[in-house]
């Protein structure tokens, strides 16, 4: 199982790119060594949990909507209710 910090470790590389063309780019990317299956069962977790999403081409794409982000907040306030 995946420890915390190593979740938050995945999610920050994704946050700087938002996109990866593989999940080997990513893993390559990563700041310290991860047990690729470890690092499969994160990718899990955050595409359950909305965060990313996969391409048709197999890139993986960082979706997640940081309500923290002042241009996010910016966003949120012009945005239109339906």
């Amino acid at each position: 199982m995946p420890r915390l910090d190593t979740i938050i470790m995945v999610e920050d590389a994704l946050k700087s790119d938002r996109v990866f063309t593989s999940k080997n780019q990513l893993w390559r990317k990563l700041p310290r060594q991860v047990q690729y299956p470890t690092f499969v069962t994160i990718l899990a977790y955050l595409e359950e949990s909305n965060k990313i999403t996969y391409a048709k081409d197999g890139s993986i794409v960082w979706t997640f909507m940081d309500k923290n982000n002042q241009a996010t907040r910016n966003s949120l306030a012009r945005a239109v209710t339906l």
